[in-house]
């Protein structure tokens, strides 16, 4: 099979078409044949070198960790799934790929109103803003500072933060991006200097809550804003979480998690902006798209 991977750390010049063996189901797996596989800032950091701890790279390595695609191969003991099933799931790594095994707790049913692209990219991010507005609370009334919220990260955590019952989600962005962040249900705000008072002014009685995934400038301005440390966290500046005693996120991807989120989409309580698509023999566009941090909506590796 054909797949996007690098042979050493570096920049997006190392990602490479290569070629691979086809991958095979055992005992509890399926292989999905992918048709879309969403591109993540953690695929950068993997490709860097900059990865978390218990995540073992080994060269080449295929980058990915989310992708949609066909149920092609059932290993023994597998009863959720046959042949011919449209799904959608997660891995930490090997989904920029034209086959994918997994097990059979990481995927779900994709939906005929769910693109491809979409189902290749809702999982990480989505599960990423379920899990943050999880740890840092999201109650019936509450005031939710997103910070970020015209990326895919943040689009996805205002719609859930309203979902769940938010009174108020107040989404820092550039201006260009204030009708889109209206369009979410949200009351956007320009970030840089000044941000603290022009949020005080949206939100006279406080903010409750703030989930950060732009940066340090933005945890700052979080701590001045939200009285309980504990409901503030970081995705972008998690050097900061133990200085600052913050929130720290800690959770595991599931199959029934993201099942929610899927349903969510289908009633239409949940939007999957797609920026921009590429081949798979694009991947070093791609990533360096993804790393200029501007823009909203998901990039998308899509193969035929």
């Amino acid at each position: 099979m054909k797949a996007a991977a690098f042979a050493s750390f570096g920049g997006p010049e190392v990602m490479k078409v290569m070629e691979f063996p086809k991958p095979q189901a055992g005992p509890g797996q399926v292989r999905v044949r992918v048709k879309a596989a969403g591109v993540q800032h953690f695929d950068c950091a993997v490709r860097s070198g900059l990865f978390p701890a218990g995540v073992s790279v080994n060269f080449p390595q295929i980058p990915g960790n989310e992708f949609a695609g066909i149920v092609d191969q059932i290993g023994d003991g597998v009863t959720g799934f046959t042949r011919g099933n449209e799904v959608l799931g997660f891995n930490i790594l090997n989904c920029y790929a034209e086959y994918v095994v997994v097990g059979e707790n990481q995927i779900v049913s994709k939906p005929q109103s769910m693109s491809w692209a979409e189902a290749g990219g809702l999982t990480g991010n989505g599960q990423g803003a379920y899990a943050a507005l999880q740890a840092i609370g999201v109650n019936e009334g509450d005031t939710i500072l997103i910070h970020g919220a015209a990326g895919t990260l943040g689009s996805l955590a205002v719609q859930l933060a309203k979902e769940w019952g938010a009174g108020m989600v107040i989404g820092t962005a550039s201006e260009s991006n204030h009708d889109y962040l209206r369009s979410l249900g949200a009351v956007p705000v320009t970030y840089g200097e000044g941000l603290v008072e022009r949020v005080r002014a949206i939100a006279p009685d406080g903010v409750d809550a703030a989930f950060d995934t732009a940066g340090a400038e933005a945890v700052r301005a979080s701590v001045e804003l939200v009285e309980d440390r504990s409901r503030i966290c970081t995705f972008a500046a998690p050097e900061m979480n133990e200085e600052l005693g913050l929130c720290v996120v800690r959770t595991e991807r599931t199959a029934a998690r993201l099942a929610e989120l899927v349903g969510l989409h289908t009633r239409g309580k949940l939007r999957m902006l797609i920026r921009q698509t590429f081949r798979l023999d694009q991947a070093e566009e791609a990533h360096r798209l993804i790393e200029t941090r501007h823009g909203r909506g998901k990039i998308v590796l899509t193969l035929e």
